[in-house]
């Protein structure tokens, strides 16, 4: 079975970092596994790699495609394992690097696959809290069973999570949730190194992630997106529309910027939660507050390919 290094962690963590340090380690190509990414413009606001560090180690899977363009996770998956395949063969090590999590899962084969476009997991689960905060957990049931009759007879009431998956999958897939098998079949022999640190610390680090955004032209790309249809997946994308109030006037820069470091923080907090709740066996490390480990890690993942 194919090797894969596979690394997470939530938005601003270091993983961008660590990768290129792995992957001119260990002669590696980075595969994104970030659902924005994929867009093509779409740079600062997504955390791309800079120009001058994917001069550094072949990157993929970013700029595939307009923001414009629809996209599924399906392409994405069958676009990354040629890729993952061709980075092999070149005697190379794939490096798999993402903070989408639904991606990730998809491309190990770890869920099903959405043969249409998908969504965000994330910003889906979101906006369905907001929907249950106001009108109840009886809007979430209803939907679902519009969809899915049996899982939402079955769940148990309280238990929104499930819900909102059942609800998710069952309209990415076009079958119900239940008709589903509970897991799907790994493709890949996976080493999965999980980027973390300290609450206080990440939140730091996203705050000061936002300034040097904004800095670097966050609002001209922003003022891109706005200009998008409105059923353009990155025109919902954290990052982009939290600055979208400044553009239109209604607000200050300062205040959107506030905006977007809360939106951020709150979205970290959900990546770290549905990573731990999703994966199993990752070995998680703090490279934030201990940088040195990154040494200890690359030996491990040297030992990992040789096996």
């Amino acid at each position: 079975m194919q090797k894969l290094i596979v690394i997470i962690g939530p938005t601003a963590v270091g993983k961008t970092a660590f990768s290129l340090t792995l992957a001119q380690a260990l002669n590696g190509e980075i595969v994104s596994g970030d659902s924005m990414q994929i867009y093509r413009g779409l740079d600062i606001g997504t955390a791309k790699a800079t120009l001058a560090e994917q001069s550094l180690v072949p990157h993929h899977m970013i700029d595939i495609v307009e923001p414009t363009e629809k996209y599924s996770v399906a392409k994405f998956v069958a676009q990354a394992r040629d890729v993952i395949t061709a980075i092999a063969a070149r005697g190379k090590v794939p490096i798999l690097v993402g903070g989408t999590g639904f991606y990730v899962q998809a491309l190990l084969g770890d869920r099903p696959l959405a043969p249409v476009g998908v969504s965000d997991e994330l910003t889906f689960d979101a906006d369905w809290d907001r929907k249950v905060a106001v009108a109840g957990e009886q809007s979430l049931r209803a939907a679902l069973a519009a969809v899915d009759p049996v899982s939402a007879a079955r769940i148990l009431p309280g238990q929104i999570q499930r819900l909102k998956r059942a609800l998710f999958v069952s309209q990415q897939l076009g079958v119900p949730f239940s008709s589903l098998p509970a897991t799907g079949m790994r493709q890949y022999d996976v080493k999965m190194i999980g980027l973390m640190t300290d609450r206080p610390l990440l939140y730091e680090r996203i705050n000061q992630r936002v300034e040097m955004m904004v800095e670097a032209g966050l609002v001209a790309e922003a003022q891109q997106v706005l200009a998008l249809s409105d059923d353009a997946t990155a025109k919902k994308a954290i990052g982009y529309k939290e600055l979208f109030p400044y553009l239109l006037g209604e607000e200050s820069l300062h205040e959107c910027m506030l905006t977007l470091q809360k939106a951020s923080r709150r979205y970290a907090k959900r990546q770290l939660t549905w990573f731990n709740n999703q994966f199993d066996a990752v070995e998680w490390v703090d490279l934030v507050q201990y940088p040195s480990q990154s040494t200890l890690e690359i030996e491990k993942t040297r030992q990992f390919m040789s096996l």
